[in-house]
């Protein structure tokens, strides 16, 4: 099973998955007349990439990382590989390519790390491909992501919409109790603790999860109380203290 697949199937439907379903959908449903881009964004740990993979997986989008080093070869290289066609040519033959490619299948594209598309100077070509393919294209990114891109008006213009990815509640902690710690049922106080600790970070959420099912199997139990769990601190994110220091 690929990492992708992996992912996908263990997908919960967490608000922000949810969130991101419903985005990718109104914008692939918007009259022709409005505009079609997009923006997911929120803090780093709430699950943003994971609702991308799901979205991927149920609108057949296309679906590329960005990365920090990028240029707009590598831009097109990535895009063009992503939809299936092979990158060559100039820079603008490639960009032809892929918004015909794009235009004739309708599937929408979902650009995920999109800080470093914007860091790089590279948005102006997003929007190239927007323009003349007319497609549905979402862009993921931290919380700052839309104040960046007020810097590009024809940018900021065509969105549709600004949507902000949300910290994890008790329901995305139970939710994904069923993938990292399943057959333990954990106490309510427990889980409030882990969710206040985990500071609504749903990737945080995830490994404090797991450290309860570590506990549950050394114990041979399961059944995890906040007494079993004693002292012990979850996962904050917080580095430790230099050792030495009181």
């Amino acid at each position: 099973m690929t990492e992708s697949n992996r992912q996908f199937n263990s997908v919960a439907p967490l608000r922000n998955v949810v969130a991101m379903a419903q985005l990718v959908d109104r914008v692939i449903s918007r009259a022709p007349t409005l505009p079609g881009m997009a923006v997911f964004y929120g803090p780093s740990g709430y699950g943003k990439s994971s609702a991308a993979t799901y979205a991927m997986n149920t609108f057949s989008a296309y679906y590329v990382q960005a990365e920090s080093t990028w240029t707009k070869k590598s831009l097109c290289e990535a895009i063009s590989l992503e939809i299936g066609i092979e990158p060559q040519g100039r820079i603008d033959q490639m960009v032809r390519a892929i918004y015909r490619e794009i235009s004739a299948t309708g599937r929408p594209l979902l650009i995920d790390e999109a800080d470093h598309i914007v860091a790089r100077g590279l948005i102006e070509l997003v929007r190239d491909i927007y323009e003349k393919s007319e497609a549905s294209i979402i862009l993921i990114g931290e919380e700052d992501l839309p104040r960046k891109l007020m810097r590009w008006e024809r940018v900021h213009g065509r969105m549709l919409a600004w949507v902000a990815a949300e910290p994890g509640t008790i329901t995305d902690v139970t939710l994904l109790q069923e993938i990292y710690c399943p057959g333990v049922a954990i106490e309510d106080a427990l889980k409030e603790r882990l969710l206040t600790e985990s500071r609504n970070s749903i990737r945080r959420i995830c490994v404090n999860l797991n450290e309860i099912s570590l506990l549950a199997r050394r114990n041979g139990s399961n059944t995890v109380t906040t007494a079993d769990w004693g002292h012990g601190s979850f996962f904050t994110g917080e580095p430790p203290r230099p050792r030495g220091l009181k």
